[in-house]
């Protein structure tokens, strides 16, 4: 079925309105009550699938197992929930790669600059050898990744002050992202001045003028309200992003192996609908954004491109990787380096 941008807003914000009391009126006290935080906005597709797939897991173990949905940092910033979900006190959290390379520095493989021309790419990628092998990365770590990454999108750079139409717009360019080595090191090469912000605090710094510009896919845009504080949208598809469905180990071994088959099969279906929603959303926000002021343009890709290679950025973090790790990659979107 296709979906109309404003069907899966619709459907989102009604999703959003309905607590966890509410999904269980037919059951006594569940034997598993979780938490899950995450730091998209209540009208997100990936709140909107997280509340029906609360439902649906609390409806196949007949009320064992309650997961409470708590969006748009409600339980702290990505770096203290991230903390939560290590000690426990959040059972599930859902994680950009990229942030969760604070931890796990293997996970910002998949963010890499300009690597992925496209979803056909993307998938292939992270449903195949490139996904497993940071999968393993994580377990390393003492966390439980679900099978299937959940969709944050193609990443675009929005500005208060000009548009960016080449590299060399991006000197000296005050622009946030989020607490991540990788992000740093991507703007730095082109010779911008990143500064490391939770998305929390993201729309205040844009509109205090700490900083110009921030950069974050189409759909978050739109659901952050952030073109409220930036004028132009420049089309660079810098680099894709997802969402790991991360579990807190012993909380997921407490669950009995009946249940978990239970949980990360409505987990892994839910994150499918998602990306759904996602590829639904970007075929029409590009015109919403616009109508509410937005001004696109459309880069010169290939000068991004130039300017990685010349200031060493894959040569620098093919080193990082590992050899075995960067070939993963590169036999699913070919030569980088």
């Amino acid at each position: 079925m296709t979906l109309s941008r404003r069907t899966v807003l619709r459907s989102a914000a009604a999703a959003s309105v309905l607590g966890a009391g509410a999904l269980r009126p037919a059951y006594a006290k569940a034997e598993f009550t979780y938490k899950y935080a995450n730091n998209l906005p209540a009208t997100h597709p990936m709140n909107a699938r997280a509340r029906e797939m609360a439902a649906a897991i609390l409806e196949e173990t007949k009320g064992r197992v309650e997961i409470q949905v708590f969006p748009f940092n409600q339980l702290g910033s990505d770096t203290d929930v991230l903390s939560q979900l290590r000690s426990g006190g959040v059972e599930f959290f859902t994680l950009s790669g990229l942030i969760l390379s604070t931890l796990v520095p293997g996970a910002a493989i998949t963010g890499v600059g300009f690597a992925f021309p496209d979803y056909a790419s993307v998938w292939k990628a992270l449903d195949g050898e490139l996904g497993a092998h940071v999968r393993a990365q994580i377990e390393k770590a003492g966390l439980v990744p679900m099978e299937r990454i959940w969709d944050n999108g193609f990443r675009q750079i929005t500005t208060s002050t000009k548009p960016i139409n080449t590299a060399a717009d991006l000197a000296n360019f005050k622009i946030r992202v989020p607490v991540s080595p990788m992000w740093t090191s991507l703007f730095k090469a082109f010779g911008a001045a990143p500064t490391s912000i939770n998305f929390a605090e993201t729309y205040s710094a844009l509109q205090t003028k700490v900083v110009e510009g921030q950069e974050n896919p189409l759909a978050v845009i739109e659901t952050a309200k952030l073109y409220e504080v930036q004028k132009y949208c420049s089309m660079t598809n810098h680099m894709w992003d997802g969402y790991w469905f991360l579990a807190n180990r012993r909380a997921w071994e407490r669950l009995p192996a009946d249940l978990r088959a239970i949980v990360a099969k409505h987990i892994n279906a839910a994150g499918m609908n998602q990306r759904a929603d996602v590829a639904a959303l970007n075929a029409s926000l590009q015109k919403n954004l616009a109508d509410r002021g937005l001004a696109f343009n459309s880069p010169k890709v290939d000068t991004f491109r130039e300017q990685l290679r010349k200031a060493n950025f894959y040569g620098e973090w093919k080193g990082k990787f590992g050899d075995e790790a960067w070939a993963i990659l590169e036999r699913a979107v070919g030569k980088l380096a």
